[in-house]
């Protein structure tokens, strides 16, 4: 039997790390933070959205990048084999909506301390501030790894599992990828990945911590509609946030290609009622205040911290009285509501984003397991490979799938 040397104590290394022990003699976690797990433990908001327990066909919906690379991986260990491991191992778990699952205590401590006592429970060998240089090659064949103090650690083989470069604070500064482009691999552009946009227009300066719970997103790029969705989203100090805007910008880090593009985002501020539902509530609302000023008229519509905006963004005269608004006026101002128009002029950095898109090409790794195509024995799992996938668990997912069948594939070392 084989000794294996895993990279990385992040999701994806940990569950490699234990799948590995299965087959392995000896199976050695190597992770620089000082404890295993630190994004996991900030993920879900602390809470940890452990997969998705949705139809597979509804997850590689969600996948963005690369889904058909993700099929081997996915359904050799889905969401359900996910949800099983968790549950058998002592950590049981809850589904919210939007089929999101999370460990019922609410604490992704305990996945962490799940997936830790597995490992001690495996036999592996956790070597925590340990961080990896570089990879010893012989004739096209990893040996083991070089590590930052120069000691060598031999090994029969290796899985890279060091994560992206989001969120540099947890560890993720990219070292697996510099490793892998060293080695020969093709690293596809990195971009910021669910996280934030920054607008041209600055009325979010005004409406800075207010959260709309039910609004609806458009992305249009060069005259084309390349995301719909809907949800929830948050007025920052610098633009937008929220689970919705953050799934949007998955889409825009994608279709992007230049930094000065510009990319028209469309709000619709009552996705529930159609523009003709929608206008026969304005009508109510101005009979009901006919006497009234505009801005005095429409507190029915809106938070309250949003009415001096829509009122600027109409164009109607704030001090207006209702019964001398007209029909054009009344229509265009439902217009505005269904099509709020802003304009995103980029997204924040590595260090807002809550994962990378881009990596290792899928072009150099085996589908089937998680092996280089270009040095034998070297396998490669999780965020450091180009897949990404939406809010909601899929991330994880893809972690746990890539990580296990990478930990499985070593049986053949």
């Amino acid at each position: 039997m084989s000794t294996i040397i895993v990279v990385g104590g992040g999701a994806a290394g940990m569950l490699a790390a234990i799948t590995a022990a299965d087959h392995a003699a000896k199976v050695i976690l190597l992770e620089k933070n000082e404890k295993l797990g630190k994004k996991v433990f900030i993920t879900g908001k602390g809470r940890c959205n452990v997969t998705n327990a949705c139809e597979a066909e509804t997850f590689f919906e969600n996948v963005i990048s690369n889904p058909k690379f993700l099929y081997s991986s996915f359904y050799a260990f889905d969401n359900h084999a996910v949800m099983d491991f968790f549950e058998k191992a002592g950590c049981p778990l809850k589904t919210e909506r939007g089929e999101r699952v999370f460990p019922v205590s609410d604490h992704s401590s305990d996945v962490i301390r799940t997936l830790a006592t597995v490992l001690t429970q495996k036999k592996v060998e956790i070597r925590l501030n340990t961080k990896v240089e570089s990879l010893l090659i012989k004739n096209e064949t990893v040996t083991g790894v070089k590590l930052a103090d120069g000691s060598k650690v031999q090994a029969d083989a290796v899985i890279l599992a060091t994560g992206g470069i989001s969120y540099p604070l947890t560890g993720s500064e990219g070292d697996g990828i510099r490793i892998a482009g060293e080695t020969g691999h093709t690293v596809t552009e990195m971009k910021p990945a669910l996280v934030p946009f920054m607008l041209k227009e600055s009325f979010y300066q005004e409406l800075q911590g207010l959260a709309l719970k039910n609004a609806g997103a458009k992305l249009t790029y060069k005259g084309k509609v390349i995301y719909e969705g809907f949800g929830e989203m948050l007025f920052t100090h610098f633009g937008i946030s929220g689970p919705l805007i953050l799934s949007a910008s998955s889409t825009y880090s994608k279709k992007i290609k230049n930094s000065n593009d510009e990319m028209m985002l469309t709000m619709d501020l009552k996705p529930a009622l159609t523009m003709e539902q929608l206008d026969k509530r304005i009508l109510r609302d101005f009979e009901e205040n006919r006497n009234k000023q505009f801005k005095n008229a429409i507190a029915g519509l809106f938070p309250l911290k949003l009415i001096p905006v829509m009122i600027k963004e109409s164009g109607i005269d704030p001090e207006k009285p209702v019964y001398q608004i007209s029909r054009e006026e009344r229509k265009e101002f439902g217009h505005l509501i269904k099509n709020w128009n802003m304009t995103i002029t980029g997204t924040r950095s590595f260090r807002e984003a809550i994962i990378t898109q881009g990596g290792v090409s899928v072009k150099d790794i085996n589908p089937s397991t998680m092996e280089s195509k270009r040095i034998k024995n070297l396998f490669f799992a999780g965020e450091m490979i180009d897949v990404d996938a939406l809010t909601g668990g899929f991330n994880l997912q893809i972690a746990w799938s890539t990580g296990h069948l990478a930990g499985e594939s070593t049986y053949k070392v």
